[in-house]
Formats: C-alpha cells, structure tokens, sequence
C-alpha cells in the first residue's frame, strides 16, 4: 500500500538517533472513564531525543494517552488504568511513587497559550519556586534566561521581563509557555496541538523550535495536521477508536502505511 505525496505532505529531513533507546515505553495499556473503555492494550515505545507524533480522527484516545503519561488522569474521579508505564525502565504507576515528581518530569504545553496573568519572570520561575529547584535570585534568573534561550525568544524578550505573559502576541504566549514547561527540567515534553491557534508563520517557527528542543529532551506531539506530523516527527503513531493501529518510523507511515485505516486517514478520505 503506497501512498504518494501529493497531498502536501513532506516527510522530515530530521531523521531519527540511529541508536536511539527507549526513553518512555507503554506496555498493555488499558483505560476507563467509568465504564466507558477509552484506550484498548496500547503497546507503545517513545525514543529519546526523537519525536513522536500521536495522529488520529478526535475521540481515538489520543489526549487521553497523553494525559496518562503525566498521571492527569488521576486528578478525575471514576477513572481506571491497568497495564504499565516505564520512563528509563521505572514504573510511573508504581505504589511508592509521587504523581506529582512524575508530573515534574513530563513538561505539559497545552493547545492555547495559556501563560499566568503575571509577568514574564515569574510565568518561568513558578514551577522552579514552589518545587524548590532553586535557592536564590541568581539560581532563578539563570533558569530564566536558559529557558528563555532554548525557546528561542531570549533576545527578543529579555528586556520585557517584567510585562504580563498575556500581552505578548500569540506566538510569543505560546513559546513562553514551552520555557514555562522546560523551566522545571523535565525529561519529556507533551505538546497536545500545540500550533493550532497559531498562524502559519508562528507555526513554522515552533516547529524548528520543536526540532531544536529534541536535543535536550523527548518530546510527544498530538497534531491534526499531516504536514506538520511529517515535517517535525521522526516516529508517528496512528490511533482509532481507542487503539493504536499503526505506528513506526514517520516516513513508513505517511508513505507506505499498513492498515487501510491510516491511509484513509492521512490522506483525508476522513478525520
């Protein structure tokens, strides 16, 4: 089954880590809001320094893998998870662990840009403050400026500092809540649509953004857009009604995919 480009679509030069090893790996994974079943025995292995876009028609369980990732699910009431997670080969699940340290470790950048009604400053050092990552002002203003940095917008804003997070453009909120998200050193990176109120010159510049930050950290990308899927991922896993149908290298996916599900899918006979 091969699917031709014709669509617009352009697979990544990016490619993946030749020997890249498995930072975060789903095993059997099952999930319930009630007695509603959500997500069906998702078996599933996230590589370092790569990332991986999750794809699929709304309602297929994307958000919801997402959100079991972070252990957001266990704020809502009626809720059930069997099977495991790993992050380096630990059990996120397990009875002795923190939800709130695994929280810490996997950074959260929501579809709006939704920076706190505070300044720049301190929309970054939030996180570092109230987790006790830093002890003094020269510790936070470095941890400022690094996140700042590896968003990408240290120059442009180093001297508004002190101005609201809210009367930055829409580009500007939304990198300013990827340095919020990096500011507490996490290990993973979960972006649910994160350019979708973006125009597309904003957008093109969070995907190179997206594509510089894999070198510091793994990231996980839930996007509707194909173009965008094939252009920043290197490995793409394609969902439906609750069940990972496919997933693989981005380029296999979106060139020769397996089920006819996902061909359908990318080549927006659906969705």
């Amino acid at each position: 089954m091969e699917v031709h480009l014709d669509q617009g679509l352009h697979v990544s030069k990016h490619h993946h880590l030749a020997a890249a090893q498995v930072k975060v790996d789903i095993d059997s994974l099952n999930f319930w809001y009630g007695h509603k079943q959500a997500l069906f025995d998702i078996n599933l292995a996230i590589f370092e320094h790569e990332v991986t876009a999750f794809i699929g028609p709304s309602g297929c369980g994307k958000s919801t893998l997402l959100c079991c990732l972070n252990r957001i699910n266990d704020t809502l009431d009626h809720t059930r998870l069997t099977g495991r997670i790993t992050l380096d080969g630990a059990d996120i699940y397990a009875p002795d662990v923190d939800p709130v340290e695994v929280r810490r470790r996997f950074g959260w950048v929501a579809q709006k840009p939704n920076p706190f009604p505070s300044s720049v400053y301190k929309n970054i050092a939030y996180g570092p403050w109230i987790q006790q990552l830093v002890n003094n002002k020269a510790e936070t203003d470095e941890v400022v400026e690094r996140s700042l940095k590896r968003a990408g917008m240290w120059d442009e804003i180093k001297d508004r500092l002190n101005e609201r997070g809210t009367e930055l453009s829409g580009g500007q909120q939304q990198r300013l809540c990827i340095a919020r998200a990096i500011a507490t050193n996490p290990q993973v990176i979960l972006m649910d649509e994160p350019c979708s109120a973006l125009d597309p010159v904003t957008t093109a510049i969070i995907e190179d953004l997206i594509d510089e930050l894999r070198q510091y950290y793994t990231i996980v990308i839930i996007t509707h857009n194909m173009q965008q899927a094939a252009r920043v991922s290197q490995r793409t896993a394609f969902f439906h009604l609750g069940r990972l149908l496919e997933a693989g290298e981005s380029e296999q996916i979106f060139t020769h995919p397996k089920t006819r599900q996902c061909e359908d899918y990318i080549t927006g006979r659906y969705g």
